[in-house]
C-alpha cells in the first residue's frame, strides 16, 4: 500500500511539474534571462558594431560623476513623491464620495476612470494642446478671468514644466486608483459604522478610526503603482518635453533611453538600469515594512 502511494505521488509531482514548465520556462526566457543579461552588458562597452569591451565597474563610476544621471533621478523622486501621494489622496476623497448612495454615482465612476484607458501618448497629446501658450485652453482660462497678463509657459519654464507633467500623470491614474480604492471600501462591514453611529463617532472619526486602517493594504497597493508608474514613465514626457527644457524634466527612463539609443552607449544605459532596478527593490520592500510586512500574503485557513 505504501508502495501504491508512494508511485501516485511521483506521479502527481510529474504532472505538476508539466503543467508549471512552459510557464516558468516563459518566465525564465523573458523575465529572468534579461535581468541577467542588462546585469552582464553593464560591465561592458557594448556597440552594435564591433566588439564588446569589458570594462568593470567603469559605467558605474562614471555614473556617480554624471551630474545629468543625478538630475534624472531627482526628477523621479520628485515625480513619484510629487504626484502619487497627491493622486492617492484625491483617490480616497473620490472613492469616498462615490461610494455613498447618491444619485447618478455609477456615472460618476464612469466619468472618473475614462481618462485611464486612453493611452499615454494620446493623453500627453491633449495636455501639451491644453498647457499651448498661443491657443492652450488653460492660458486662455486665465487671461479671460485675469489671473494673469501674459500666457503661462507651462512647458517651458523650468519651475513650470515637471510639475505641469506630474499634473497630467495625476489626471490619468487617478481613476484606477479610485477603482482599487473602490474595491477596499467595499469589504468593509456596514456594521462597523452602524456600531460607530450608535456610539456617535462623526463622520470624520468613522473615516479616520475605521475607513483608513482597514483600507491600508489597497492605500499600499496605490502606492506600489505609483512607484512603478513614477520609474517607468516614458511615453508622456517624451512626447510633451523630451526631457526638456534642458533637463527640467528628465528622469531615469528618458535618460536610460537617450544614452541607449541616441548616444549608443549600451552598457552605460544598462548600469543605470540595474540601479533603477535595485532602488526599486529597496523602496519595495521598506514600503512593505512600514505597511506592516504581510503585503501580498496569503492566509491558509484548514
Amino acid at each position: 500500500m505504501r508502495r501504491v502511494t508512494g508511485q501516485r505521488r511521483g506521479r502527481i509531482l510529474l504532472m505538476i511539474y508539466l503543467f508549471l514548465f512552459p510557464s516558468l520556462a516563459i518566465f525564465l526566457l523573458y523575465r529572468i534571462t534579461p535581468i541577467i543579461w542588462n546585469l552582464v552588458l553593464s560591465f561592458q562597452e557594448w556597440q552594435f558594431i564591433g566588439p564588446n569591451t569589458w570594462i568593470g565597474l567603469r559605467n558605474y563610476a562614471e555614473m556617480i560623476r554624471d551630474p545629468v544621471f543625478w538630475q534624472s533621478f531627482k526628477n523621479t523622486l520628485f515625480y513619484f513623491f510629487g504626484g502619487t501621494p497627491i493622486a492617492i489622496a484625491l483617490a480616497v476623497l473620490v472613492a469616498v464620495l462615490v461610494n455613498n448612495p447618491i444619485r447618478g454615482r455609477n456615472a460618476y465612476r464612469v466619468m472618473i476612470f475614462l481618462p485611464y484607458p486612453i493611452t499615454p501618448v494620446a493623453v500627453a497629446i491633449i495636455w501639451q494642446w491644453l498647457y499651448n501658450e498661443k491657443v492652450g485652453l488653460i492660458n486662455y482660462v486665465l487671461r479671460t478671468l485675469r489671473l494673469v497678463s501674459d500666457p503661462v509657459p507651462f512647458l517651458q519654464s523650468f519651475k513650470l514644466a515637471l510639475p505641469s507633467v506630474i499634473m497630467t500623470s495625476v489626471w490619468q491614474v487617478l481613476g484606477y486608483f479610485v477603482i482599487i480604492v473602490l474595491t477596499g471600501l467595499q469589504t468593509i462591514p456596514d456594521d462597523l459604522y452602524e456600531s460607530a453611529e450608535l456610539d456617535g463617532a462623526s463622520r470624520l472619526t468613522q473615516f479616520f478610526r475605521i475607513t483608513l486602517p482597514l483600507i491600508r493594504s489597497t492605500i499600499f497597493l496605490c502606492f506600489i503603482v505609483g512607484i512603478i508608474n513614477s520609474f517607468t514613465v516614458f511615453d508622456i514626457i517624451y512626447v510633451m518635453t523630451d526631457g526638456g527644457p534642458g533637463h527640467a524634466t528628465e528622469i531615469l527612463v528618458t535618460n536610460i533611453y537617450k544614452n541607449a539609443f541616441t548616444f549608443n552607449r549600451m552598457g552605460y544605459a544598462a548600469a543605470m538600469t540595474v540601479f533603477m532596478f535595485l532602488f526599486l527593490l529597496l523602496v519595495t520592500w521598506y514600503s512593505n515594512r512600514i505597511s506592516g510586512g504581510e503585503a501580498g500574503g496569503v492566509n491558509y485557513y484548514e
